[in-house]
């Protein structure tokens, strides 16, 4: 991840921020408060306690990491209304092949969820469509096979 752009809207960016901050100032203080107690129990090798936090632990310190990363590589996108082109924060109407409609959002990985119609960038489909314009067809892979994607609105 390192290096690579990381897409985000305003809101992400701050709801990772503010993650980030729960976890350095409230949750890694408190697991090690955790460890601590477990440590004074005694003999460590059979203390289930101590052996979970520090799993909890090792979780919540790989999870900061991870955020600061994101954090430190991340690019605001805005979502565009409108427009002629399909970029980053673009809201489409697709039809592939025979099947229906479908509207989809175009974010950055950090963003997706397919069962909303939010979709990566990085995936297939959302990579197919960036710089495509409205009334665009172009055929796309999918696991049925090829098939010819048109897009029908740019909102």
């Amino acid at each position: 991840m390192e290096n690579n752009p990381q897409y985000l809207t305003a809101e992400s960016f701050n709801n990772l921020q503010k993650e980030l901050e729960v976890l350095k100032i409230k949750t890694i203080p408190e697991i090690a408060n955790h460890i601590n107690e477990a440590k004074q129990q005694g003999d460590l090798s059979e203390n289930a306690e101590y052996h979970h936090a520090k799993e909890e632990m090792a979780w919540a310190q790989g999870r900061s990491l991870e955020l600061e990363q994101i954090l430190q590589n991340a690019t605001i996108i805005t979502p565009k209304i409108g427009g002629k082109t399909v970029t980053l924060g673009s809201e489409i109407i697709i039809k592939i092949g025979s099947g229906a409609e479908k509207s989809y959002i175009i974010v950055g990985a950090q963003e997706a969820n397919p069962l909303k119609g939010i979709i990566s960038n990085e995936s297939p489909l959302g990579g197919a469509l960036l710089g495509h314009e409205k009334g665009d067809k172009f055929k796309i892979k999918v696991p049925s096979g090829e098939q010819v994607c048109e897009i029908l609105d740019i909102k």
